[in-house]
């Protein structure tokens, strides 16, 4: 009997696949990419945006897009915790969805935040002037 792993992928909002079965999965860190056997130590890995790869016993390679995360392995469980994951489409829809929406998404998070910033500078320099007058 080989040796397997459950997969589990959870997004913010719900739990996005469960895998029993699972015999090797590689997924994509800042570093590079990186393989997990059943039989690999315990580890914890910062997830880029990418590809998430995972193979059942001698079948084809199943692909999954997903966000930035955190994939942790603990005995035979692994679990994946994503911003947001997709599915079902080609190799090549995946990148380009990757590309498409998480890419995107970051850019407009940075938007955000810079906008956010000069609201806050703004309000604590009101404030200031505010407690000196």
């Amino acid at each position: 009997m080989t040796a397997s792993m459950k997969l589990k992928v959870l997004l913010p909002y719900q739990v996005f696949a469960q895998i029993d079965g699972v015999t090797r999965i590689v997924a994509e860190t800042a570093q590079g990419s990186f393989g997990l056997l059943p039989h690999r130590l315990d580890c914890v890995a910062v997830l880029e945006a990418g590809i998430l790869t995972y193979q059942m016993g001698s079948d084809n390679e199943i692909y999954l897009a997903v966000d930035e995360g955190v994939l942790v392995k603990a005995g035979s469980e692994v679990l994946v915790s994503v911003r947001n994951a997709i599915s079902g489409m080609s190799l090549g829809q995946l990148r380009e969805a990757i590309e498409r929406e998480f890419i995107n998404i970051d850019e407009g998070e940075k938007q955000v935040r810079a906008v956010l910033a000069r609201l806050e500078s703004g309000f604590v320099r009101r404030f200031a002037e505010y407690h000196r007058g």
